[in-house]
């Protein structure tokens, strides 16, 4: 006989013991009562909506101060549920958590000063909160990109049409996903948004070719630590964001964050932007391969929606059949302005790119070598590149940028190595 919650000596002993183990290993989450959904009525047979049984566990355990709600074989259609503090969902291997596939059952919300569908997975100002287990989350995507078939804006946000992210930690605290996979989503798969010290570990994040399909979105978020992921997605492997196009503010930066020990194949790469009204600062990327991305190693703006980018580091990178190797560009969505671009006024929304390094980077098969161009009141300032081959069908080009080269090789099939602009300043160490 199944029961929601243990009772009794011995499953008091075996909840501390866990509380034990857990305090042990550093995460952060109480773990003080173990919640089975099947026990709070959940079918898991894919065809009944378990929401209301799966949110009834998180509700018992959470009233209970904290505690893990337990996710056992079979596949739990739900509509979205709320985590709350000092929760962990733990999806174990064999079950599915599946979207439902009905519109009607995702209210609209609030997020990021817009109006969109609330998320299939989230939690809001909380704290201590994980998702573990060797489980899937899956979204349930394609009703939704069909649905956005012709229309207009559908990957802004407030558009018309919106889609249901798939795991989000909206203004929450002390973070921690490992184990899982994260699919099909709708919009955005995993998004720590203002949130702080926020763990991604051992996951994969999967969608075919798909609209706006990110897979790991840290928005205005501090103290974030992807590693050891593996992403295959219809957009962005990785978008760091802080803001929104002509955003009024104030917006928070995203700062803090590292990646590392990760692959990369369908999907944009590792992208900062474009959406920067708030700034980034301080991001390590390291020993991170990239398989047949469109681009590897991407920082993009426009003078509508950036701030400060700096402090940011690649190092240990691989790329084999990149489209783009490296793209740091003030133009976007388009690489580089088409002929000469008149300075502007520089304004809070101004992009302004700055320290910035790239070293150890290995790229074979690529279209382009790169592009970088900043805007002419504000170029791409420090960049410096060291040890970086690119083999590509093309060079690459720079304008309005000052970058400092060592050993650096980039090998065309066609054309130039390197078209620099009379407006850049490269110096190459001999």
């Amino acid at each position: 006989m199944r029961i929601a919650c243990s009772v009794g000596l011995a499953a008091a002993m075996a909840v501390g013991m866990m509380t034990q183990s857990v305090a042990a290993a550093g995460v952060g989450v109480a773990t003080v009562k173990l919640c089975d959904a099947r026990a709070h009525g959940a079918k898991a047979d894919g065809v009944t909506k378990d929401t209301k049984a799966i949110q009834a566990a998180i509700d018992d355990c959470a009233n209970a101060g904290g505690g893990t709600v337990r996710l056992i074989g079979g596949t739990f259609l739900t509509g979205p549920i709320l985590l709350k503090s000092n929760i962990t969902l733990e999806i174990e291997k064999g079950a599915v958590l599946l979207g439902s596939p009905d519109r009607a059952d995702y209210p609209m919300v609030t997020f990021a000063r817009n109006q969109t569908v609330q998320p299939l997975v989230s939690a809001v100002n909380a704290k201590n909160v994980a998702i573990v287990g060797e489980g899937t989350i899956d979204g349930n995507g394609k009703v939704w990109w069909d649905y956005i078939i012709g229309a207009k804006e559908a990957g802004v946000l407030g558009n018309d049409h919106p889609r249901p992210m798939g795991v989000v930690f909206d203004h929450t605290k002390h973070v921690r996903m490992e184990g899982v996979t994260v699919q099909n989503s709708g919009f955005w798969q995993i998004v720590p948004y203002y949130a702080d010290d926020v763990t991604i570990r051992k996951i994969r994040v999967l969608a075919p070719k798909s609209p706006n399909t990110d897979a790991i979105d840290p928005f205005s978020s501090s103290n974030v630590v992807i590693d050891h992921v593996f992403a295959s997605t219809g957009d962005d492997n990785v978008a760091i964001k802080s803001g929104a196009i002509n955003s009024p503010g104030p917006d928070a930066p995203s700062r803090n964050i590292t990646i590392t020990d990760c692959t990369f194949e369908n999907g944009h790469g590792i992208s900062i932007g474009s959406e920067i009204a708030g700034g980034v600062q301080n991001v390590r990327v390291e020993r991170v391969s990239f398989k047949g991305t469109d681009q590897g190693i991407r920082i993009k703006s426009a003078r509508d929606r950036g701030n400060d980018v700096s402090n940011i580091s690649y190092k240990d990178i691989t790329m084999v059949d990149v489209k783009t190797a490296i793209l740091i560009t003030e133009y976007y969505p388009h690489p580089a302005p088409e002929g000469e671009v008149p300075a502007e006024p520089v304004g809070r929304l101004t992009p302004k790119f700055h320290d910035i390094s790239i070293e150890n980077v290995t790229a074979t098969g690529s279209g382009s070598a790169g592009t970088i161009v900043g805007l002419p009141e504000s170029p791409v300032l420090g960049l410096t590149m060291k040890n970086v081959h690119i083999a590509a069908k093309t060079g690459m080009s720079i304008a309005y940028a000052t970058v400092a080269m060592d050993d650096v090789v980039v090998t065309p099939v066609t054309g130039d190595a390197m078209k620099i602009a009379p407006t850049a300043k490269v110096t190459v160490k001999k």
